[in-house]
């Protein structure tokens, strides 16, 4: 099975539930269904297809997924590369299609089209000036379709390292609501199969807290820690 597939079965079985909900570090709380984050994922796949011109099989470099491996904004890009085709990597160094940061803008010139993001906790642009060439995701997915107009990847695709989409999106997943404690440093591969792997897998749902009352947010969600 694909990502896009996975994704798909959960928008039509149970799409208006809460998948992801994010408490970023200034205390904002972001909530996307199913529909909502497909929606997202959608936009910003037609973005990397028919903007950028990304082709399957190429790596995109996220040091948005290195730096803020649990915000539901990398999650968005990580899904969107995912449906394209596109494998991942939590750096730019080795990118050929596109490099995505969030508003530190440590993004390489060699990694294709580069995009920033300002991790807004309503998906809004940039306040401060970009460097030149670099793009303002919020700016940029905006006009694109919320349905996905692209061929979708194939379950043989690279999703990240050596791993194939069939492989990478197999299992039993997570059933229940899980919270991933991302106020510390936070493994990107871990974080992104807790938050989204697991719970498109099972059939749950993941609260990502990147700050604030750790204890008091987890029983407020009721959810279960799973990374301590």
């Amino acid at each position: 099975m694909t990502f896009w597939e996975l994704l798909q079965r959960r928008i039509r079985n149970d799409g208006a539930r809460p998948l992801v909900t994010c408490y970023d570090a200034g205390g904002g709380r972001t909530e996307l269904s199913a529909i909502t984050y497909g929606n997202w994922v959608a936009k910003t796949a037609n973005l990397l297809i028919d903007t950028v011109g990304v082709e399957r099989g190429e790596l995109a470099g996220l040091p948005l997924l290195a730096r803020h491996p649990g915000h539901w904004m990398t999650l968005v890009w990580v899904g969107a590369c995912w449906t394209a085709g596109l494998a991942v990597a939590p750096a730019g160094s080795d990118a050929d299609a596109v490099t995505v940061s969030g508003p530190e803008f440590d993004l390489d010139p060699s990694g294709g089209t580069r995009f920033a993001c300002s991790l807004h906790p309503l998906g809004l642009g940039l306040v401060d000036p970009l460097p030149d060439g670099v793009l303002d995701y919020a700016a940029e997915v905006r006009s694109e379709p919320d349905a996905f107009l692209g061929e979708p990847a194939a379950p043989e695709d690279i999703a990240w390292g050596e791993v194939d989409q069939a492989t990478l999106f197999s299992g039993a997943g997570t059933p229940e609501r899980v919270a991933v404690d991302g106020s510390g440093a936070l493994d990107p591969y871990r974080a992104v199969t807790a938050l989204l792997v697991g719970p498109l897998l099972g059939g749950g749902s993941a609260v990502a807290i990147l700050g604030g009352d750790l204890a008091g947010t987890i029983a407020a969600e009721r959810a279960t820690l799973v990374n301590h």
